[in-house]
């Protein structure tokens, strides 16, 4: 059924989809796997990664959704019926964990409207004997702050503690914010899109700029992008690069083939497709950038040896700048090598911080709130730093929302008399009520295993059905001829020769590959250790009702598949029965007369 309204510009749409693909995984994901597999070297992997894999699945999406104008649901079922209900469930799955990721980002934002930043210093003890709390000085302030005064986390996923109030309320605005953004579907996501896509490049040009300007700069950016060629060797780095494409465009979830349903039937949705896929991974680079400027100049920070000496030596204020510290510590190290030797000096190598810096929560909560902490005017980089995360977020939440609610509508849950913004509302409360798990003590565990195992694998499977669908049970000629009515002319040898051959090869071996990481890596999650000072903290395994919630996500959404293929077919085997015994008395009518 054609859609009754569209979106209202080519750019709103395609903002739409750019603000869909382009997420936090841009920020924190793409700059770690950068730097921990050879630099400038991952780029190789991970360019063909796009060119094979990304920009086809991407334009199947793009092109099914606008040709058929339905969601994943709609289009599944008239292409290949067993995959709406998979990707519609881990659109639902992300959701529940991703906007709570966006609630830890809304509570630090409102932190930072403060001077001093609160995760500055460590508190007095519970005591106020004067004092500091002992967790705190044994890690260090950023790792208090995130682990114990916004988590308040247990020791580990068995203790599951109590709903920490504050955090419920912040998932509470999170998910209320998402909803006035996205009550009318399209029409309403459409006006918001402008900001929530537009503002993170302008916070991320803001950091880019400042970030050059800071001493250790450049050093990082060298470090960051010198190749390794040796690192291609390793299997990982490939079966990395490949991942990371398929989740930056957000291939899969639905939200693409609803946004693209919203379209005028001659767009040329192709030119979109390749147009979007470029613009992320150009913005994966910009943001890497940005954020390996920044820590570079966190490693070469060496403020705090700056006053030990200073004070050792009663040497005037400022007479030691940044640049010249290693210098003078050299000359000193050589005059009066006891007297410095016997100085608590830190070492700050920028390999060793920098091989530290940990992806995803460790990389935003952690790591980097640590080098805001460093820059002059610190409350006003938070503050940019965690907007820019919030909107980040929020534009990727208007697509996962649309994977969910445009489905829903094709199935028509809800008479057509009842408006789209109660089925809006039921759907964001419904997702606030199942993620109120996340708000407890354990929370963080839990969504470790949600991120781990719900979307990866899932995800995977039904691209590969996706192609195989679309290349072999819809038609290649059938698709090539939508695609020339839409575009005015067929697809061309590249893009028929990635559909029926090179894609869906890649995405089977990407499949194995993710499948023997599982069997041969013991689950296990990042727990929290005082005693550890980096962004991670010890390592802890997975009790019996985690591991069950492990399987369970790792094939519930797939399990659709086979589900509604049985249903189907006993469905069919119910009406041939129902038709001949229907037939049987008319037989014997008719024998009789």
């Amino acid at each position: 059924m054609e859609k009754s309204r569209s979106l209202c510009s080519w750019g709103q749409y395609l903002l739409s989809c750019l603000g869909f693909a382009v997420g936090l995984g841009n920020i924190w994901r793409f700059p770690y796997l950068c730097q921990t597999h050879g630099g400038g070297a991952f780029l190789i992997p991970y360019l063909i990664a796009l060119v094979l894999e990304g920009i086809p699945v991407f334009y199947i999406e793009l092109a099914i959704g606008q040709c058929l104008r339905r969601g994943s649901i709609g289009v599944w079922t008239a292409v290949s019926p067993y995959l709406g209900l998979g990707c519609l469930t881990v659109s639902f799955l992300v959701s529940l964990y991703y906007n709570t990721v966006l609630s830890w980002v809304l509570w630090y934002l409102l932190n930072s409207f403060q001077d001093p930043l609160p995760w500055s210093s460590c508190p007095l003890d519970i005591n106020r004997t004067g004092a500091f709390e002992a967790e705190c000085q044994a890690s260090s302030t950023v790792s208090y702050f995130w682990y114990r005064q916004t988590l308040n986390i247990t020791a580990d996923i068995s203790d599951n503690g109590s709903i920490q109030w504050r955090l419920l309320a912040c998932l509470a605005a999170s998910w209320a914010v998402v909803y006035l953004c996205v009550i009318r579907g399209i029409e309403t996501t459409g006006k918001a899109i402008y900001f929530t896509a537009l503002f993170p490049y302008l916070v991320l040009t803001i950091f880019l700029i400042r970030g050059l300007t800071l001493p250790g700069a450049v050093r990082g950016l060298i470090y960051l992008f010198t190749p390794n060629v040796q690192t291609l060797r390793n299997p990982r780095v490939w079966l990395d690069a490949a991942t990371q494409i398929f989740f930056s465009l957000s291939l899969a979830f639905g939200g693409h083939i609803a946004f693209a349903s919203y379209n005028p039937p001659r767009n040329n949705c192709e030119k979109d497709a390749v147009t979007v896929a470029l613009v992320n991974s150009l913005t994966s680079l910009y943001a890497s950038i940005a954020v390996f400027s920044v820590l570079g100049f966190k490693a070469a920070n060496d403020h705090g040896n700056l006053l030990r000496l200073l004070n050792a030596f009663d040497l005037p204020d400022q007479s030691i700048s940044r640049d010249d510290y290693a210098a003078v510590l050299a000359h000193l190290n050589a005059t009066q090598p006891e007297s410095v030797a016997r100085l608590p000096l830190e070492v700050c190598q920028l390999e060793d911080f920098l091989d530290k810096s940990a992806s995803g929560t460790g990389l935003a909560f952690v790591v980097f709130t640590e080098a805001v902490l460093h820059m002059p005017g610190a409350p006003g980089w938070a503050v940019l730093f965690f907007g820019m995360l919030f909107t980040l977020g929020l534009s990727s939440m208007f697509g996962n929302l649309e994977g969910i609610i445009t489905p829903l509508l094709d199935l028509g849950v809800l008479r057509r008399s009842v408006p789209k913004e109660v089925l809006t509302g039921l759907v964001c409360l419904l997702c606030f009520l199942s993620a109120t798990c996340f708000a407890l003590q354990s929370g963080s565990y839990w969504l470790q295993v949600f991120d781990s195992y719900a979307a990866p694998l899932n995800l995977i499977i039904f691209a590969f059905f996706e192609v195989v669908g679309i290349a072999y049970v819809y038609g290649m000629p059938r698709f090539s001829d939508d695609i020339a009515c839409m575009t005015g002319r067929r697809p061309g040898l590249y893009w028929r020769v990635t559909w029926k051959v090179v894609s869906p090869l890649l995405l089977l071996t990407i499949f194995v590959a993710y499948i023997a990481v599982l069997a041969w890596t013991p689950l296990s999650y990042r727990a929290w250790d005082p005693q550890y000072v980096g962004p991670l903290g010890a390592t802890g395994s997975h009790f019996g009702p985690a591991l069950a919630t492990c399987v369970l996500l790792c094939f519930l959404p797939a399990l659709w598949v086979p589900a509604v293929a049985l249903v189907q077919q006993l469905a069919k085997r119910r009406q041939k029965q129902d038709t001949w015994q229907d037939g049987c008395p008319k037989l014997q009518e008719g024998g009789a007369s």
